[in-house]
């Protein structure tokens, strides 16, 4: 049986125990556990640690198409043609995007400190982004290329592992199955 952390970053917070802080080590302190994938500097939400190496893979590796859920703040209104393009795939300089779950949410989150942005003129938006895929910034990247630039990432969910009941900063632990 494998053990599973599941922690609710914080915005500002380095996906990685060392360098410059605030890092993972800043808020957890259990020796022997590692992230089975990333979130940037700008995002928020789960990020899940193992210390099983065979559960890091199965997390992490694209080939086992783990979905992820991602409440994501945009700017400006979002055109129904825009959501079909995020639906149907997006083509970006590395290729086009497998085709997502995309959804209007209405404003699932409190206000970040430090605020997004403020901008009386140009509404934001939000919407329910759901990944096969992880590229590199990819929502970011998304987003933009339909005229809706990123504003806000929060990772909700990692295949059947959700942030319910974990405030910002916090983390609980779990047990988890290992797969034969």
């Amino acid at each position: 049986m494998a053990a599973l952390i599941l922690l609710n970053k914080p915005y500002g917070v380095l996906c990685q125990f060392s360098g410059p802080g605030p890092t993972l080590a800043d808020l957890l302190d259990q020796p022997g556990f590692y992230p089975a994938g990333r979130l940037d500097k700008d995002s928020e939400g789960l990020v899940l640690l193992t210390n099983s190496g065979q559960l890091q893979t199965r997390i992490a590796d694209p080939k086992h198409k783990m979905p992820k859920e991602y409440w994501v703040q945009v700017e400006g209104e979002v055109s129904d043609d825009a959501l079909q393009m995020l639906r149907t795939g997006v083509l970006l300089k590395d290729g086009k995007t497998r085709p997502a779950s995309v959804n209007r949410l209405n404003n699932p989150l409190p206000a970040r400190e430090p605020a997004v942005r403020y901008r009386r003129a140009v509404p934001t938006n939000w919407l329910l982004i759901k990944l096969k895929e992880g590229r590199n910034r990819q929502i970011r990247r998304m987003t933009a290329a339909v005229g809706n630039p990123c504003l806000r990432i929060y990772r909700y969910r990692i295949g059947p592992w959700s942030l319910e009941h974990t405030p910002p900063g916090e983390s609980r632990l779990i047990k988890v199955n290992l797969p034969r």
